[in-house]
Formats: structure tokens, C-alpha cells, sequence
């Protein structure tokens, strides 16, 4: 298979480290500037940091994406703030098959912006986290696998079977899922409140106080709450269960949670993102808040946690110009 991974951030890259691992597949990464010479120079290295395993990776590389540039198989893996500026290219070139990866509050919108029929359009999210630095990529990772689905609808026999064919021999998860404009949107839910408390203690989660850890949980619950009385069909055995108070999923949650601000796991898997995506965060602020201003739900825990933080503005000034 000729498969494209568009976008060479964290997720992309070890994307793109899995699918050279079947030996059937043409992997190409697009990539740019000093980072895609280092990649053509050197090759793709990426620490594992918990498995204590560097490897290196030789990728062709690419730098635009034209038109005519056809592959069995495109893996997005962009900043959802970055996919307005991008998709006008990704509609225009004549691949059938796209999977967009990562935090997408919108999965409906971006399915409408690339006018394909629903079944060759995916929305995916992988379970790793980590860095980019200079010189290499550090991985953070258990297990590597990625929840896919269509937006709104199971994906196709055929599009499933081409995502199989593209991880055969994988040590690589694929988790189908119905309804990923739901899924995405209720991992935003909880996604967000961790950030915000992250800009509140400047990127240090081991100083986040009882109190925040558990308006954390509230709030990712208000949010549940708040995208029902929005229309949006949230699956609470996989989500608002897991937050509600006085249940025990949510004193499962709460460990969780404990568990990630007091020690390296909450760097690791959520500050270093956080403090590195600062225009990446503000945008899903902002879809949520639009979201929210169509209901009436109060939202306590969440707004003193919005509160709590730095305005982006002051955010962007301290910290804007790093980059994942």
C-alpha cells in the first residue's frame, strides 16, 4: 500500500515508525523545513522513553502534497487549529481514502469540507504522547493502538479491511468506533479541564491542589452534561458514568487523576502537550464554548478552572512560539 502521513509532529511520526514496520507498505511523511532535512539527513529517531528502545527509521519524505499525488491511504495527522488552512489541499488532491488523527471538535464540519462520500472519510485517535526535539522524537506509549471510526457512522467493510491490510503484522491496536464526532468531543470534555489547571500551575501538575484535582472530574461531567442539551448523543457508559459523583467509576477516575498530577505520567502524557499546543488548546476552547452558548447548562467546576488560568493572550506571549 502507498500511504501518505500528513504532518510530522508527535503523532504522525510514530504513525508513520508503525507503518514502516509492515514491509508491504510505501510509507511517505510530509514533513517540513529544519525537521524534514534532519529526517532525510539522519532519519526518523524516536526514543521510546518507557520502553528504553531508540530506533531509526529511513522515510521518504515530502514537503507539499499536489493534486495528482494519489496514495491507497492518507493519514492527517494535524493540530485541529492547523486543518482550516490544510484542507483546501486535501480536498483537491485525487487519494480516495483519508483518516484525520487527533483532537477534532468538529468531525462533522471537516467530513462536509472534503465533499467525499461519508465511507472514505475517518477519524482516528492514537494513544501516545511525547516530544519533539532537535534531534529525535520522544515517544511516550504503554501500548500503541487508535480509536477510528467514521463521524457520525460505522465505517465501511472496505475501509475497515484497508486499515487491517495497512497494520498487518503490527504490534498496533485498532479500535472501531461509531459515532468519533461524539467520541472526540467527549475526550475534549476531559481533555480541557486538565489543560486548564496545567496553565494555572505554569506546566507543573505536581502543584495542582484536592480542590482542582477534583473540579477536574466535575467539570469533564458538566461538559458531558452540557453536550447532551447540545444534541450531541454522548455514550455515558464511556464517559459521564466515569465522572458523576458518588459512583465508582468515578473514584476510579479520581485515582486516575491523582495519580497523573503526582507523578511524571501527567508530564508526560498531558502537561508537555499542553504547554507546547498552546493554539491548539484555545481552539478547542473555543468549539467547545460555541457549543455552549446554544444551551443553558451551568457549568461551575468548569468555569472556575477557565477562570483559574492565565488568558490565552498572556498564554500565547509566555509560551506561543514552542512547538511540539
Amino acid at each position: 500500500m502507498r500511504i501518505l502521513v500528513y504532518g510530522a509532529g508527535v503523532q504522525g511520526c510514530e504513525l508513520a515508525h508503525r507503518l514502516l514496520q509492515n514491509k508491504k507498505n510505501v510509507v511517505t511523511l510530509l514533513a517540513r523545513g529544519e525537521w524534514k532535512e534532519r529526517i532525510d539527513q539522519k532519519g526518523l529517531v524516536i526514543r521510546s522513553m518507557l520502553q528504553f528502545r531508540t530506533t531509526t527509521d529511513r522515510v521518504a519524505t515530502i514537503d507539499t502534497l499536489a493534486p495528482d499525488d494519489c496514495y491507497d491511504l492518507v493519514f492527517v495527522a494535524m493540530q485541529a487549529g492547523q486543518l482550516p488552512q490544510v484542507l483546501p489541499i486535501l480536498k483537491q488532491n485525487k487519494s480516495e481514502y483519508f483518516v484525520f488523527l487527533g483532537n477534532d471538535p468538529d468531525a462533522v464540519g471537516v467530513l462536509r469540507a472534503m465533499q467525499r462520500p461519508a465511507d472514505k472519510i475517518a477519524f482516528g485517535f492514537q494513544n501516545t504522547a511525547g516530544r519533539r526535539e532537535p534531534d529525535r522524537l520522544v515517544s511516550v506509549h504503554t501500548s500503541v493502538g487508535m480509536t477510528v471510526g467514521g463521524a457520525t457512522a460505522p465505517l465501511s467493510g472496505v475501509f475497515r479491511q484497508r486499515l487491517q491490510s495497512a497494520f498487518d503484522g503490527v504490534k498496533y491496536k485498532l479500535t472501531y468506533y461509531d459515532d468519533m464526532d461524539e467520541w472526540l468531543k467527549c475526550h475534549i470534555a476531559f481533555i480541557l479541564p486538565i489543560v486548564y489547571v496545567c496553565y494555572a500551575v505554569n506546566g507543573d501538575l505536581t502543584r495542582s491542589t484536592v480542590e482542582q484535582r477534583k473540579a477536574i472530574v466535575d467539570a469533564a461531567w458538566e461538559c458531558c452534561e452540557m453536550l447532551k442539551a447540545a444534541g450531541v448523543p454522548v455514550n455515558d457508559a464511556e464517559n459521564t458514568d466515569y465522572y458523576r459523583e458518588g459512583t465508582k467509576k468515578r473514584k476510579q477516575t479520581d485515582r486516575m487523576v491523582y495519580w497523573m498530577c503526582q507523578t511524571p505520567i501527567g508530564k508526560w502524557c498531558a502537561s508537555d502537550h499542553a504547554m507546547h499546543a498552546i493554539g491548539e488548546m484555545q481552539y478547542l476552547d473555543e468549539a467547545i464554548e460555541a457549543l455552549r452558548a446554544n444551551t443553558q447548562v451551568s457549568m461551575t467546576a468548569w468555569d472556575d478552572l477557565r477562570r483559574g488560568m492565565p488568558n490565552w493572550k498572556t498564554m500565547q506571549l509566555r509560551y506561543g512560539k514552542r512547538k511540539e
